[in-house]
């Protein structure tokens, strides 16, 4: 492996590491050499994900933390670092959706979503960045958004609104934190299979509309994610920063 992937000695944070996108980039930094924190609220997926990624041999520390939670999140910060010794990449890929026409959403539906999907990624971001700084030797910030954020996502307007705010908070943050050698970057996941999609995946008349505009003709799978991860956290991305990338098969340039 390329010395500038290599991921040996780094530590990163993935929250909803023990599933989906999270499990499939935590995979990928395992196998670079990076040793794994994971964040879920659900135990069992926890403990299945933390054998997944020893199996990696590397050291792997999971904690259950709602990242909606100002004081869970600083708490369970704490703890990764003491765990672990320190942060080096945090990934806030915890996510939730909640679809419903405009007409049908309720506010609980609404806050619902922020809560998670903006106000945790604020709050885990936040806390890595704190850490980061206090270290003062750099570090990476990368929130998983989805292109949800660039094409109409009927029906989805609550989903829609976290994920595009991610996108202008981490151009903020890059700027800000740039100073400190800290780069902040955010994916764009397309159409993914994972838990959250099971259900349209599982709806033809949702298939049979949207596979076609898929150039590469599948849905994408965790694995995936596993080498932009490493990217990202790695030395070779030191000087990209305030980016979205994008990888959805082409679908929303077709």
């Amino acid at each position: 492996m390329s010395s500038l992937l290599d991921l040996t000695g780094h530590v990163a944070l993935v929250t909803g590491g023990n599933g989906g996108i999270g499990l499939g980039m935590a995979k990928g930094l395992a196998g670079a050499g990076a040793d794994i924190a994971i964040w879920g609220t659900n135990e069992e997926k926890n403990t299945r994900a933390t054998k997944e990624l020893e199996a990696l041999g590397v050291r792997v520390a999971a904690f259950k933390c709602d990242v909606g939670d100002e004081a869970q999140v600083d708490a369970t910060f704490a703890a990764t670092v003491e765990a672990l010794g320190k942060v080096d990449s945090c990934f806030a890929n915890a996510g939730v959706g909640a679809g419903a026409p405009i007409t049908d959403m309720t506010l609980d539906m609404w806050r619902y979503v922020q809560r998670i999907n903006s106000e945790g990624v604020f709050l885990t971001f936040r806390a890595a960045a704190r850490h980061m700084i206090e270290r003062g030797e750099g570090g990476r910030l990368v929130g998983i958004s989805s292109t949800s954020a660039i094409h109409g996502a009927a029906r989805n307007i609550a989903y829609a609104h976290s994920k595009t705010g991610m996108n202008g908070m981490v151009r903020a943050l890059a700027v800000e934190l740039a100073r400190h050698k800290i780069t902040v970057n955010s994916i764009l996941p397309g159409w993914i299979e994972t838990d959250m999609t099971a259900g349209a995946f599982g709806y033809q008349k949702f298939v049979d509309n949207v596979m076609p505009r898929i150039p590469e003709r599948r849905w994408g799978v965790p694995e995936d994610f596993s080498a932009v991860a490493v990217y990202l956290a790695s030395a070779a991305s030191a000087y990209h920063t305030g980016d979205t990338l994008v990888i959805d098969g082409a679908y929303t340039i077709f």
